[in-house]
């Protein structure tokens, strides 16, 4: 027995077809809409996180400028506070500069010069005197530039023959030269004690004055 469908079988194949179609759109388009929002979800997360991050580096960019300040006021105040030290040792060694100063004159002043006048004007000694001859004041000026504790650069200024060599029948200098106090942080304690204890410096001192 043969049986025949007269049922319109195309149509309802077709209608399957488009109900097929569109829960297919319908599953795309609900794991799109899955997708953004997980995705959305993550994002927000990974905001708050970052967000939480910055948040934590500001706070301690704060602190650390705080320190950074306390810091250079710290600084400061130790400067101020060197600065201060460094003006009290200057005045207590200049104090002693003086006694020094002379004990060294007396020390390198060799035979047969005679200081007149010794002017200080800062850390710069201008010195006057009379010298028999001009290899008495090369040895002068050799003295305070090699074998001087205190007393450093020395610069002749003018050396010329005296008047009072006519009327005294003698052949005498009249010079001028300048030197330099050293530095006191230069000078050891031991080098600014040997003056006083140099030998002969009783009879320089004599010729010195």
């Amino acid at each position: 027995m043969i049986l025949i469908n007269l049922l319109p079988h195309r149509e309802e194949k077709r209608r399957q077809r488009k109900r097929a179609y569109f829960a297919s759109l319908a599953a795309c388009a609900v794991a799109g809409v899955a997708i953004v929002g997980i995705w959305y979800t993550v994002l927000g997360q990974m905001t708050a996180d970052q967000e939480s991050r910055n948040a934590f580096l500001q706070a301690e960019i704060s602190r650390l400028d705080a320190q950074i300040k306390d810091i250079a006021t710290l600084r400061a105040e130790i400067n101020a506070l060197n600065a201060r030290k460094k003006a009290v040792e200057d005045l207590q060694n200049d104090r002693n500069v003086p006694v020094h100063l002379l004990n060294e004159l007396v020390r390198q002043t060799p035979e047969g010069v005679f200081l007149t006048s010794v002017r200080q004007a800062g850390q710069v000694i201008s010195i006057t005197g009379v010298a028999q001859t001009n290899e008495r004041v090369s040895e002068f000026l050799r003295n305070t530039l090699y074998n001087s504790t205190w007393l450093e650069k020395p610069d002749l200024v003018e050396i010329r023959a005296s008047s009072a060599a006519a009327r005294d029948q003698r052949r005498l200098f009249d010079f001028s030269m300048r030197v330099t106090i050293k530095r006191q942080q230069a000078v050891t304690p031991a080098a600014a004690a040997a003056p006083a204890a140099a030998p002969g410096a009783a009879p320089a001192a004599a010729k010195a004055s």
